[in-house]
């Protein structure tokens, strides 16, 4: 926590002075309010980074034009907390905000076009919607297959994404291989302790468990517990998930 006690209070001088020094609705001061709210949503202080985000929203709707990117930045921000707090259709409606200005101001193909079809994916899975959060992950993916290298880090993000889907349809053959081919770029992309291939070595398991496959589901659990133990702190929520995991398996076995 010390460090976003920091990151808060030069996020907060750097407002402070561009107060003083700028005209109030300046397109600047929109972002000390984008950058305070951030922190505050990392450490997982919702209404204060909503109403950051919704200052720097009002900022923007004053000094930009009503289809500038920084607007759906800031609706794109906005569905993220929305997200964090469980309320689905409020995410929703800033997600498809945010969507309809990206769809204006950016060309057909554009990545950040994908990140917002993977957000709405995102809430419609949470809200139990598979089938729109599925149609919402592949047309993420499709755009990413067109803007990006094959093997980028987003492409696994999105096959990670649908195999989690099919994984809650119980189409466990359909989510392995999306996970399986998640891992792969992983593998590829980054880092060999990174924490994203521990991920999804723990979703591989997952569905192994769910097949009751305990021993498959064991080994993927070893490989996530090994990664994340090196490479997040040792209080951090993914390796309790992972701990609870190996025992839920072992106890079935």
């Amino acid at each position: 926590m010390g460090e976003y006690s920091k990151a808060l209070s030069s996020h907060e001088r750097a407002l402070e002075i561009r107060k003083i020094a700028l005209p109030p609705n300046h397109p600047d001061l929109a972002a000390s309010y984008t950058n305070i709210g951030i922190v505050y949503r990392h450490m997982g202080e919702y209404s204060k980074a909503l109403s950051s985000f919704e200052r720097a929203l009002e900022i923007r709707k004053i000094a930009l034009p009503s289809n500038h990117p920084d607007l759906a930045a800031s609706y794109n921000n906005i569905g993220s907390v929305y997200d964090d707090m469980g309320e689905y259709s409020k995410a929703l409606s800033s997600y498809e905000r945010s969507l309809e200005i990206k769809k204006i101001a950016l060309p057909p193909n554009h990545p950040n076009l994908a990140s917002s079809y993977l957000n709405i994916g995102v809430v419609y899975k949470n809200m139990g919607e598979y089938p729109k959060a599925l149609s919402s992950h592949e047309r993420s993916l499709e755009i990413q297959k067109i803007a990006l290298p094959p093997n980028h880090p987003d492409l696994a993000s999105s096959y990670n994404n649908i195999g989690m889907v099919y994984k809650d349809m119980g189409e466990y053959s359909k989510a392995l291989s999306s996970h399986e081919r998640s891992l792969e770029i992983r593998k590829i992309a980054l880092p060999p302790n990174h924490p994203n291939l521990a991920t999804s070595y723990n979703n591989i398991g997952n569905v192994y468990n769910n097949m009751g496959e305990y021993s498959k589901a064991l080994s993927y659990y070893a490989k996530a517990q090994d990664i994340w133990k090196k490479s997040l702190p040792s209080n951090h929520p993914h390796i309790a998930l992972v701990k609870r995991n190996i025992d839920i398996v072992k106890e079935k076995m």
